[in-house]
């Protein structure tokens, strides 16, 4: 089996566009949750293909200057599917200027969103959302409560699976198995799942046979390609008391 190591972000794209995975207009699944466990290098690497008209899922978009806040300046993205997007003023200019699509969704349904797609099931119900803009054009069905209680409206979504995902962990061994770093761990084994092709950064790398099977949170078999980075691990906003 062809080794999943490369040696640097942008190696890990080389010859996707060829496999009709890195293409204009494909959906990307990214891990992460404001800042925490984004595949900050794989972002940057992406957005130095020039892939353009991208729909991106994650949680958020970055901010600014970092994250998937880089793809918004470069005016790379075409729509997000998020949950929130506060922390990003490029986004909220596009946003209302039109220039960008936006799909929102409560957090949890976009949780489940994707691990519906990671999981084959097409679409599912929930009753978060009803009576909101969330539900707009969308198909509602009425059913009793699970536990056999009164009767109520509940939403179809439908799941969500990508061409790419790019997720971030702390630990891999060389066949792609990943661990992960306590909440960085958020949205990251989900979006691995759904997509056709997974690319992992990390932190460490270690030798096949190394992680103790109770240790894995992600397995390998869901992982294309990984690569080591340094991290920078920036803070959204931080807020410190008079000295």
């Amino acid at each position: 089996m062809a080794s999943k190591v490369r040696n640097t972000p942008a190696e890990c794209f080389e010859g996707l566009a060829e496999q009709g995975i890195l293409k204009d207009g494909m959906m990307c699944m990214v891990g992460g949750f404001g800042l925490c466990g984004i595949p900050e290098q794989l972002i940057i690497a992406l957005r130095d293909t020039g892939t353009k008209d991208l729909t991106c899922v994650s949680n958020n978009a970055g901010v600014d200057d970092w994250g998937l806040g880089l793809l918004l300046q470069t005016k790379q993205i075409r729509k997000m599917i998020s949950s929130y997007v506060g922390e990003n003023e490029e986004f909220a200019r596009q946003f209302l200027s039109n220039e960008l699509e936006v799909e929102f969704n409560p957090q949890g349904t976009l949780a489940e969103r994707v691990r519906a797609g990671g999981a084959g099931i097409p679409a599912f119900y929930t009753a978060t959302g009803y009576g909101t803009s969330v539900a707009e054009g969308k198909e509602t069905r009425v059913f009793a409560t699970p536990n056999g209680g009164q009767e109520r409206p509940y939403v179809m979504e439908t799941g969500l699976f990508g061409d790419l995902a790019l997720v971030k962990a702390a630990k891999a061994d060389e066949f792609g198995n990943l661990v992960f770093h306590v909440t960085a761990r958020n949205f990251n084994p989900d979006m691995a799942t759904a997509a056709r092709f997974t690319i992992a950064e990390v932190e460490e790398i270690v030798p096949t046979g190394s992680l103790h099977p109770d240790e894995i949170h992600l397995p390998g078999a869901y992982v294309d390609r990984i690569v080591k980075t340094t991290s920078e691990k920036r803070i959204e906003q931080r807020t410190t008391s008079p000295a």
